[in-house]
C-alpha cells in the first residue's frame, strides 16, 4: 500500500515509517521538517490545513496514519490545533479523497472521563472520525515505552533512584506497552481494517501499580531493592506546577493529574491484533538496550548533582579564600611560595575572584561555553597542585588528603567536559 503518515518524525510515527517499509509498503512521510526520505511532504498541523489543502495531496493515497501529538503546549503548539482542528479537516479530507483507511493515534484516557486538555482535544477529533464513513481504528495506547521516548527516560531515571517518594504510596495504577507492540498493532489494522472505525485501546499485558512497574523496571535496568516513601499527592500537583513552568519539562500540573488518574484497559483487543501478548515490563530491554538505558539514566540524575557540586566548592573556596580562613595565615602559606606584601594580596584576592568566577559559570554557563569552563578548572587546579607540590610536598602526607583529593575532582572535571555536546559548527 501507499500510506501517508502524519508525524512521520515523531517518536511513533518514525517507528511506524520504519516498520512498514521493512513490510514492503511505500511510506509517505508528512511532518513540520520532513526527513530526507524518497518520498516527503511538509505540513505543520499547527496551521490547520484545510481539506482543500489534502485533497490533491491524498491522489493515489491508500491508507493515512495521524501520528501527531504533543504532551505540552508551546508557543506555536497548540492542543486544539494539532489534535482537533486539523486532524478533523485530514479526516474529512480523507472521506472526500476516498482513501481507504485511517488509522488516527490517539490516548488511553481520551474518554467520557476524560479531564486534560491533552485528553479533551484527542477525544474531540476520535469523535469526529466515529461518525465518518471511513474504514480503520482510533489507537489508544497506554503508556507507550521505548528508548528515547520522554516518558520511558522519565521512567528510567525514577527507577534508577534508590529512594523513591510517590504519591499515593505509589499505588497508582499504570499499563505500559512497548512501542514495538504499538508499531505491529497499527501495522496489523492497516494490513486487515476493520470496516468501520473502531476505538482500541493498546495496553500492556496487565495492570500494574506505579510501584510496581518501577520495580521492575529498576530490574531489568540492573539494580536493587529502591526505598519508597509516601508523598503527599498536594505536594506532587503543586512542585508538577512549578516543574511545569521550567522550558522543556515532561512534568506539568496535568501531566501530573493523568499520571495520578491512572491508565489501564484491557489487553484483549492488542493480544489479538498482535496474536500473541503483548510484551512484558521484564522484555523492555535486551541486555545491551538495558545497560545504555541504566547508563543514560544514571547520568541524568548525577551530572547535575555533580555540577552542583563542583559549584558549590569553587564558591566555598572563595569564600574561604575571602576572609573565613584567617588572612594571616594565608599570607603566610603564599609567603612559603614566595609571595610576599602586595603580591601576596594580589593573588589572594585575584584566586578568591576567579574562584567565585568559575563557581558561578559551572552553574550558569551556556552550553557553547561550558567546555571551556571545564578547561578553566582543569588548568587552575594542575596549577595550584603543581605549585604546592614543588613548594608544600608535606601537604601530599596530610592526613585529611587536601592535594591527593584533587586527583578524583580533576576527574570529575574531565568526565563533564568530554560529555558536553560538542559545538555546532556552520
Amino acid at each position: 500500500m501507499r500510506i501517508l503518515i502524519i508525524g512521520a518524525t515523531g517518536f511513533i510515527g518514525r517507528a511506524l515509517a520504519t516498520e512498514l517499509r521493512r513490510r514492503g509498503h511505500q511510506v509517505v512521510a508528512a511532518s513540520r521538517q520532513p526527513a530526507s526520505q524518497a518520498e516527503t511532504l511538509q505540513v505543520d498541523f499547527a496551521q490547520v490545513p484545510p481539506a482543500s489543502w489534502w485533497l490533491p495531496r491524498l491522489a493515489g493515497i491508500d491508507a493515512v496514519v495521524n501520528a501527531v501529538g504533543i504532551l505540552r503546549e508551546q508557543r506555536d503548539q497548540r492542543f486544539d490545533a494539532l489534535h482537533t482542528h486539523a486532524p478533523v479537516e485530514l479526516f474529512l479530507a480523507c472521506v472526500a479523497a476516498r482513501v481507504g483507511i485511517v488509522i488516527q493515534v490517539s490516548a488511553l484516557g481520551a474518554d467520557e472521563h476524560a479531564q486534560s486538555r491533552y485528553h479533551l482535544s484527542k477525544r474531540a477529533a476520535d469523535e469526529v472520525l466515529r461518525t465518518l464513513a471511513l474504514r480503520g481504528a482510533i489507537v489508544q495506547p497506554s503508556l507507550v515505552y521505548d528508548l528515547g521516548g520522554e516518558s520511558a527516560g522519565l521512567f528510567n531515571k525514577l527507577a534508577s533512584l534508590p529512594v523513591l517518594a510517590l504519591p499515593r504510596r505509589g499505588q497508582v495504577q499504570v499499563q505500559p506497552v512497548h512501542l514495538s507492540d504499538v508499531v505491529d498493532g497499527i501495522a496489523a489494522l492497516l494490513e486487515a481494517p476493520p470496516p468501520s472505525i473502531q476505538t482500541i485501546a493498546f495496553a500492556g499485558p496487565q495492570p500494574l501499580s506505579l510501584r510496581e512497574y518501577l520495580a521492575r523496571l529498576r530490574k531489568v535496568l540492573g539494580w536493587g531493592r529502591a526505598l519508597v516513601l509516601p508523598f503527599p499527592q498536594a505536594l506532587f500537583v503543586a512542585m508538577a506546577s512549578v516543574a511545569g513552568r521550567v522550558p522543556g519539562s515532561f512534568l506539568d500540573r496535568e501531566t501530573a493529574g493523568m499520571l495520578l488518574r491512572g491508565n489501564t484497559a484491557p489487553a484483549g483487543p492488542l493480544q489479538r491484533l498482535l496474536g500473541h501478548p503483548a510484551r512484558p515490563v521484564e522484555a523492555f530491554l535486551d541486555k545491551e538496550q538495558a545497560l545504555a538505558a541504566r547508563t543514560c539514566a544514571a547520568l541524568a540524575i548525577f551530572l547535575p548533582l555533580l555540577r552542583l557540586g563542583l559549584a558549590l566548592l569553587w564558591l566555598w573556596t572563595a569564600a574561604v579564600s575571602l576572609g573565613l580562613y584567617p588572612v594571616q595565615e594565608s599570607y603566610a602559606l603564599l609567603a612559603r611560595v614566595g609571595l610576599v606584601g602586595a603580591l601576596a594580596t594580589v593573588a589572594l584576592y585575584s584566586a578568591a575572584l576567579i574562584d567565585l568566577a568559575l563557581g558561578v559559570a559551572t552553574l550558569a554557563a551556556p552550553a557553547r561555553w561550558r567546555r571551556w569552563v571545564w578547561a578553566a578548572q582543569l588548568a587552575l587546579i594542575a596549577g595550584y597542585t603543581v605549585l604546592i607540590s614543588l613548594f608544600l610536598p608535606e601537604y601530599w602526607l596530610h592526613p585529611y588528603g587536601p592535594i591527593s583529593k584533587n586527583i578524583p575532582i580533576i576527574a570529575a572535571i574531565a568526565l563533564l567536559w568530554a560529555l558536553e555536546p560538542p559545538s555546532r559548527r556552520r
